[in-house]
């Protein structure tokens, strides 16, 4: 058993053709490129999402080193006097 060739494909539309009838299969086919346009459309959404978060982080980054931004900086000062171990610090 191989592939089909183009013979047995052929066949096989002109029998969902028949079984379906060409409105179904017109419809399902504007149904599938909604589909399609809908999740392209959500992706791209993310995206923008995605570079807008990474924006306001890498704002906030810039505060927190001490760049010069239009924002307030966060006051960093703790009340408390324990001491600091700087490998746990991110």
């Amino acid at each position: 058993m191989g592939s089909f060739s183009i013979t047995h494909w052929l066949i096989l539309l002109v029998v969902v053709v028949v079984v379906f009838g060409t409105s179904k299969l017109r419809n399902a086919g504007k149904d599938l490129g909604g589909a399609v346009k809908g999740f392209k459309e959500a992706v791209k959404d993310e995206n923008t999402e995605h570079a807008k978060k990474q924006v306001v982080l890498d704002h906030e980054g810039n505060a927190y080193k001490g760049e010069r931004t239009t924002s307030n900086k966060v006051d960093t000062s703790s009340t408390h006097s324990t001491p600091v171990d700087d490998k746990h610090n991110v």
